[in-house]
C-alpha cells in the first residue's frame, strides 16, 4: 500500500487556538506558541477526553493512496473525508494487482462478529498467490483485447477483479482521521476494539503516522483516552 502525504495545514496549535476562542474571543490563534505547554497538553487532552470534537476539525490533510479497489470500498464507507480517485472511463488501467504477501493470516475461525484470523498452510498460501495471479492475467488479457477491438474503456473495465490497483486523494481533518483510525486500526487498549481487514489497516498505519508527526499532543491524548473520536 502506498500513502504519502501531498499538503497540510494541522499542527496541534490548530486545535488550541479554535478550543480557546469560546473564552477568549478574538486574535487567539496568535496566542500559539512553538513550544508546548502543560497548559496546552491538559487542554487538548481535556477536549479529547469530554468528547468536545469540533476544535479538531480546524485542520487539513491531504493523502495520495494507492491500493486495490477492495480497500478503497472500505475507505468510502468513511463520509468524513474527500475522495477524488483516477478514473477506468477516462485512463486506460494498469495491469497492477495485489496478490497478498505469505504473511498475510488466510484463515478464519468463529463467525462474524466473534473470529479471528489465523496463517494459513503453505498449501492455502501457495494457492491463493496462484489463483489470484491467474485469475488477474486472464481478466486484464480479456480488457487489453476489448479495448484493442475499439470498445470504450468504461465498457472493457468490468471483467476487472477488485484487487487491481488504483488511486485517490483523500482529505481529510484530525477529528475525522481519528474516527477512521479507531475503526480501521487494532491497538491493545482501545475502549472499542476494532478488527478491520488488514489490507486498509496497513493504509491507517500510514496515515496514522505522518498524523503523529504532525500533531503528537493531539495523538497523545487520542492513545491516552481509549482511541475514541471526540
Amino acid at each position: 500500500m502506498t500513502v504519502e502525504l501531498v499538503r497540510s495545514s494541522a499542527s496541534d496549535s490548530d486545535v488550541l487556538f479554535a478550543a480557546r476562542v469560546s473564552t477568549q474571543g478574538e486574535q487567539t490563534l496568535g496566542d500559539a506558541g512553538t513550544e508546548a505547554t502543560g497548559r496546552d497538553r491538559g487542554l487538548i487532552n481535556y477536549l479529547m477526553r469530554d468528547r468536545h470534537g469540533s476544535p479538531f476539525e480546524h485542520n487539513s490533510m491531504t493523502f495520495y493512496v494507492q491500493a486495490p479497489i477492495f480497500v478503497f470500498r472500505e475507505f468510502m464507507r468513511h463520509r468524513m473525508a474527500s475522495y477524488n480517485e483516477e478514473s477506468g472511463r477516462y485512463r486506460e488501467l494498469r495491469p497492477v494487482f495485489y496478490t497478498p504477501a505469505p504473511e498475510r493470516n488466510l484463515v478464519q475461525v468463529g463467525k462474524p462478529g466473534a473470529y479471528e484470523f489465523l496463517p494459513g498452510t503453505a498449501e492455502q498460501t501457495a494457492l491463493v498467490a496462484e489463483e489470484t495471479r491467474a485469475a488477474s492475467v486472464q481478466a486484464f488479457a480479456a480488457y487489453q483485447r476489448m479495448l484493442d477491438a475499439g470498445v470504450a474503456r468504461e465498457v472493457a473495465r468490468i471483467v476487472l477483479p477488485l484487487n487491481i490497483y488504483s488511486s485517490m486523494y483523500v482529505t481529510v481533518n484530525a477529528r475525522s482521521l481519528m474516527n477512521f483510525l479507531s475503526l480501521r486500526t487494532k491497538v491493545e487498549g482501545t475502549h472499542f476494539p476494532s478488527f478491520p481487514q488488514r489490507e486498509i489497516e496497513m493504509c491507517a498505519e500510514k496515515m496514522e503516522t505522518v498524523w503523529r508527526e504532525l500533531m503528537p499532543l493531539t495523538h497523545a491524548a487520542f492513545n491516552a483516552n481509549g482511541r475514541v473520536s471526540p
